[in-house]
C-alpha cells in the first residue's frame, strides 16, 4: 500500500484544479446568467455551490500542502498555502457581508490564485528535491 505522501503530486494537482474552477465559477457565472437567467435556478447560481467548492479546496489544500511541506520544508508553501485558505474562508463565510459583491469576487480570485501558486510551488519543489513520493 503506498504512503499517504505518495498521493502528494497528484494532490497538488487536484487542489489546483478545484482553486481554478473557483476561479472560472467566480468570472463567468454573471456572464451565464445574463445570457441565461434560469442557470440562476442551478446549483451553479446557488450560495451551496461556493459551500461545496469549500469544502472541497480547504481539505484537499492543507492535506497535500502539509504533505508536501513536511517533505521539503519551504516556509513559503506554508505562508502562501495559508493566507490563500484565510482569504478563501473568510470570503465564502463573510465576504459578500463585508466586502460586498465585487470584493466577494475579487477576494475570492485572490485567495484562489495565491492557493494555486502555493500548489504549484508545492509541486514543483517536491518534483525537484524528489521528495519520497
Amino acid at each position: 500500500m503506498k504512503a499517504l505522501s505518495e498521493f502528494s503530486p497528484s494532490l497538488d494537482k487536484y487542489a489546483i484544479s478545484a482553486s481554478a474552477l473557483c476561479a472560472i465559477h467566480c468570472l463567468t457565472l454573471p456572464l451565464l446568467l445574463t445570457l441565461s437567467p434560469s442557470l440562476g435556478t442551478t446549483i451553479l447560481g446557488q450560495e451551496a455551490f461556493h459551500q461545496l467548492l469549500l469544502w472541497l479546496v480547504v481539505p484537499l489544500s492543507m492535506l497535500s500542502l502539509s504533505l508536501g511541506c513536511k517533505q521539503h520544508k519551504d516556509i513559503a508553501v506554508a505562508i502562501f498555502g495559508t493566507l490563500g485558505l484565510i482569504t478563501l474562508l473568510f470570503t465564502g463565510i463573510w465576504g459578500h457581508d463585508v466586502l460586498g459583491e465585487n470584493g466577494e469576487k475579487i477576494a475570492t480570485l485572490v485567495g484562489a490564485a495565491t492557493i494555486a501558486g502555493a500548489h504549484i510551488r508545492n509541486f514543483t519543489l517536491c518534483r525537484r528535491k524528489q521528495c519520497d513520493h
